[in-house]
């Protein structure tokens, strides 16, 4: 099976990562696209912690279920602090040595990818699929096993835009699907 692997911090998921999740679990590039909460990415150590990796799992389980062929991973909490892409990925060849991995990126990602650890070695033994994210375009020859995915639905949002938003008391309707919004205010996240 073809697995598209959509990691994030999904601080809180949002509209915008659920169309992506949708979209490309559809576009015939997967059988299947699996959100991947993480605890903490490398690049954002230095920030405020996220809300509990449990809250964003389940936020994460409440789009999954609206979607076409979605599924959510947890195998992330489960490794050592930080996160590596690289490392994910070499784990989950491990566990289900009959699916294939590719890392899902947006087109925003893409410029600093070649920081990433072990960026060669991501391209080389699983590849990479870019969707296009407004305002980002992707140019020149790309390296084999990198796929640009264009047509699917934009959407400029952000997490750190909606937990602002939360955070100010205002109305984040159409940012956010309403069962995530609803299980947010339920537990009173990003106040």
């Amino acid at each position: 099976m073809r697995i598209g692997i959509f990691g994030g911090s999904f601080n809180p998921i949002h509209m915008g990562h659920a169309m992506v999740a949708n979209q490309l679990s559809q576009c015939g590039e997967f059988d299947r696209v699996w959100l991947m909460p993480g605890r903490i990415n490398p690049f954002k150590a230095e920030g405020p912690r996220p809300a509990p990796v449990e809250d964003r799992l389940i936020m994460a389980s409440l789009v999954a279920g609206d979607c076409a062929a979605v599924d959510v991973s947890d195998l992330e909490t489960e490794l050592p602090e930080p996160s590596y892409t690289y490392n994910t990925l070499c784990e989950l060849r491990r566990r289900y040595p009959d699916h294939e991995f590719r890392v899902i990126i947006g087109s925003d990602n893409w410029p600093s990818f070649p920081k990433w650890r072990h960026a060669d070695k991501i391209l080389e033994e699983f590849g990479v699929v870019i969707y296009l994210r407004p305002g980002y375009e992707v140019e020149g020859v790309l390296p084999d096993r990198v796929k640009v995915i264009g047509g699917l639905p934009q959407m400029s949002v952000s997490s750190t835009l909606v937990r602002r938003q939360i955070g100010e008391g205002r109305n984040v309707n159409f940012l956010v699907p309403p069962k995530v919004l609803n299980y947010i205010d339920t537990h009173e996240l990003y106040r």
